[in-house]
C-alpha cells in the first residue's frame, strides 16, 4: 500500500516526540505498526532521537498524555502515576542541589523516628499524604458558596431530602454544582459519593469538575480514579461510573444520576441506584434535561408510576409545573422535585447566555424542550424515542475518530449534508461517516450551525471541512441560499457536489432513507448531542393538501425551519440508495407508495 509523503512526515513528527508505534498507528489510522518500524530504519529516525534523563522522559510523556482529548482508563492511570513520580524526582533534585539530604547517621534517623509523634512532624507527614483534606472545614468552602447562583443555593438548602428529582435547562451548571456539593459533603462527613452517567466520558466530566473545584477554591491537588479523600472522618471514596459498569452495584453511598432522561433502560438504572442507596442515610439525586414522553422515566418524573402501584394513591395530587419552579416541592411519593428553566436560571443570577439569541437559533419546539423543560410528545412522530435513544453512544469508543486532530478521521471517506435557512438565518451541516465494514453503522461525526445569510461564508466553512476530511459526497438542498452555496461548491468540487430538489416525492425518499437507517439500527451519534434526537422527533406523518397523498412533515415553515439537523443528515445519507438491502423493507414504504 502506498502512503503519502504527508502521512509519513506526520508519523515522523510523532515518532520524534517519542510516541510509540502503536500510538502512531491509532492516531493516523494506519493498518498496522510494522510500517512505523520500517520507516524508522529506512530514514534513520532513531538516530535523530537524543538520550533523555529519566525526569525528562517522564515530563515528555506527561505532556503527550495531557494532549490526548479522549483518554482511556489505562492512560488516566498512567498519567496519575507519572505526575506523582515526576513531583518526587523534582523534589529530590531540589534537595540535592541545596545539599540538605538526610544524614546517614543511624542514631539521628532513630531519633527522628522517635520524635515523629510531635505535632510538627505529624503536619509534615499529613501534607505528604495523597488527597489529604483532613485540615479543611466549613469555612474553607465559603468562597465556593459565594459563587453559587440562587437556584444552586435552593438545591443546597434541600440537601437533607433523601430523594431529589430535578428537571433543568441545558447549560445552567447543574453538573458543576453537584460536583461541588458532593466534594464538600465528602470532605466534611467522610461519606462516599457515587456518580452515574450514561457514558464513561460524561462520568469523567464529574471527576474533572471536582479536581478543578478543589484546586480553585481549596488549594488542594486531587488525583486518582476513584478519588479517595483522606478526611478528618476517615477515607471518602468518590466513584465515577457509567451505567454499563459491571461493578456499579457493588458500591454504596450518596448517588448522583446525571441526565437520566437520556439513559436507556431506566428501570434497570433506577434499581441500581436504589440498591446503592438502600440505607436511609444515603441520598439519591436525579437531574436531567427532558427528552420525550415516551421515555420510561417520564412516569417516574410525573408520579404516574408511583400512583399506579397502589389504588389508594390514585387521588394523590402532585404540585403543578409552576409550583415546582418556585423553589421546588416535596411530593406525595417523598421525592423533592424542582424545575429550573433557562428563564429561572437567568432570574437566579446566571448571565452566561443570551436567551433572545438562543430563541432565534433554535426552533420553538427545540427551545422549549432544551431550555424550558418541556417534554417532546413523540406519539405522532415518525421516530419513537425508544428507537432514537439506541442511537446515542459514547463516541470515545470510536478509536478511529480523533476530533482534536488536524485529520480527525484520517483518510476515511465522509459525506456532507447541507440544509440551508429559509428566512431564518441558520444553516446546518452534518459530517456523516458511512460504514465500510460488515456490521458498522453510519456515524454523525460533527454538526455545525451557521448564522447569517452570507452563502459565501458557508462555502468557506464547507471548504474548511474538505481540508480536514476526505469528503466524497456533498448533498445540498438548493432552496434559498442553498442555490448560491451549490453553484460555488459545484465549480470547486464538480464530482462531489449534488443538488437536492425538494418535492413531495424527494422529501418522502429522504425521510424513508432515514427510517431505513433508524429501524435497521444503522445510525449513531454522540449521546451528548441531544438536539439530534429532538430534530428527529419533529418529523410527523401527514397528507398533502391537494391529492391527500401520504407524506411526512416537520412543521418546516419559513419562520421556524424545524428539524434542520435531521434534514442535513438526510441530505448526506441520500448518497446510499434506498434499496441498498432488498431483504429489509420498512413498514413505512408501503404507506408512502
Amino acid at each position: 500500500m502506498a502512503y503519502s509523503i504527508e502521512l509519513r512526515e506526520a508519523a515522523k513528527r510523532l515518532y520524534l516526540r517519542r510516541w510509540t508505534p502503536d500510538e502512531i498507528r491509532d492516531e493516523l489510522g494506519l493498518p498496522n505498526n510494522r510500517v512505523i518500524y520500517y520507516w524508522a530504519d529506512k530514514f534513520g529516525w532513531r538516530d535523530l532521537l537524543r538520550e533523555e534523563e529519566v525526569d525528562e522522559a517522564i515530563a515528555r510523556r506527561i505532556v503527550m498524555l495531557t494532549d490526548i482529548p479522549e483518554k482511556s482508563g489505562a492512560q488516566l492511570k498512567e498519567l496519575d502515576m507519572l505526575i506523582e513520580k515526576h513531583v518526587k524526582l523534582k523534589k529530590q533534585r531540589t534537595q540535592s542541589a541545596r545539599g540538605d539530604q538526610p544524614s546517614g547517621n543511624e542514631n539521628n534517623q532513630e531519633g527522628k523516628r522517635q520524635s515523629s509523634g510531635s505535632k510538627q512532624d505529624k503536619e509534615k507527614k499529613g501534607k505528604a499524604r495523597k488527597n489529604d483534606v483532613s485540615h479543611l472545614t466549613e469555612d474553607d468552602f465559603a468562597e465556593w458558596h459565594d459563587s453559587l447562583f440562587e437556584y444552586q443555593n435552593v438545591m443546597w438548602n434541600n440537601l437533607h431530602q433523601r430523594t431529589r428529582n430535578i428537571l433543568k435547562s441545558r447549560q445552567i451548571g447543574a453538573t458543576y454544582y453537584f460536583a461541588g456539593e458532593a466534594l464538600k459533603n465528602a470532605v466534611l462527613t467522610g461519606d462516599p459519593q457515587i456518580f452515574l452517567s450514561a457514558s464513561r466520558a460524561q462520568a469523567e466530566v464529574f471527576r474533572s469538575y471536582i479536581i478543578q473545584l478543589a484546586q480553585q477554591f481549596l488549594g488542594v491537588e486531587l488525583s486518582g480514579n476513584p478519588i479517595v479523600l483522606k478526611t478528618a472522618h476517615g477515607e471518602a471514596e468518590l466513584r465515577f461510573l457509567s451505567t454499563n459498569s459491571n461493578t456499579a452495584q457493588s458500591y454504596h453511598g450518596h448517588v448522583y444520576i446525571d441526565e437520566y432522561f437520556w439513559i436507556p433502560q431506566f428501570e434497570k438504572l433506577n434499581k441500581l441506584a436504589s440498591a446503592m442507596a438502600t440505607h436511609k442515610k444515603w441520598r439519591k439525586t436525579y437531574f436531567s434535561t427532558p427528552s420525550a414522553k415516551g421515555h420510561p422515566a417520564y412516569g417516574f418524573w410525573t408520579g404516574d408510576k408511583w400512583r399506579g402501584e397502589k389504588k389508594d394513591r390514585q387521588l394523590a395530587e402532585f404540585p403543578t409545573f409552576d409550583e415546582m419552579r418556585d423553589g421546588g416541592r416535596l411530593c406525595p411519593d417523598r421525592q423533592w422535585r424542582y424545575v429550573v428553566t433557562i428563564e429561572d436560571a437567568a432570574n437566579g443570577g446566571c448571565d452566561l447566555f443570551d436567551i433572545n439569541e438562543l430563541r432565534d437559533e433554535y426552533s420553538d419546539d427545540d427551545f422549549k424542550n432544551l431550555f424550558m423543560c418541556i417534554f417532546v410528545d413523540d406519539a405522532q412522530s415518525v421516530f419513537k424515542f425508544s428507537q432514537l435513544e439506541k442511537c446515542g453512544v459514547d463516541s470515545s469508543s470510536w478509536r478511529d475518530f480523533k476530533p482534536k486532530q488536524a485529520r480527525p478521521f484520517a483518510n476515511r471517506e465522509v459525506w456532507l449534508g447541507y440544509d440551508p435557512a429559509r428566512t431564518r438565518d441558520n444553516a446546518t451541516v452534518v459530517v456523516l461517516a458511512p460504514p465500510i465494514f460488515e456490521g458498522e453503522k453510519f456515524r454523525i461525526l460533527e454538526k455545525h450551525h451557521w448564522r447569517g445569510l452570507n452563502f459565501q461564508y458557508h462555502v468557506e466553512q464547507i471548504k474548511n471541512l474538505t481540508k480536514r476530511y476526505n469528503v466524497t459526497y456533498i448533498g445540498i438542498d438548493i432552496t434559498g441560499i442553498g442555490a448560491g452555496v451549490y453553484d460555488l461548491l459545484h465549480n470547486l468540487f464538480p464530482r462531489e457536489v449534488h443538488a437536492i430538489h425538494y418535492s413531495v416525492e424527494s422529501k418522502n425518499r429522504l425521510v424513508l432513507k432515514m427510517i431505513d437507517l433508524i429501524e435497521g439500527d444503522r445510525l449513531c451519534w454522540d449521546a451528548e448531542h441531544k438536539d439530534i434526537s429532538a430534530s428527529f422527533l419533529a418529523i410527523k406523518r401527514g397528507v398533502t393538501g391537494n391529492s391527500n397523498q401520504m407524506t411526512f412533515k416537520a412543521d418546516r415553515t419559513d419562520a421556524t425551519g424545524h428539524a434542520d439537523v435531521f434534514f442535513a443528515c438526510a441530505h448526506a445519507a441520500a448518497n446510499e440508495p434506498l434499496d441498498h438491502n432488498s431483504k429489509r423493507k420498512s413498514r413505512w414504504t408501503a404507506l408512502a407508495a
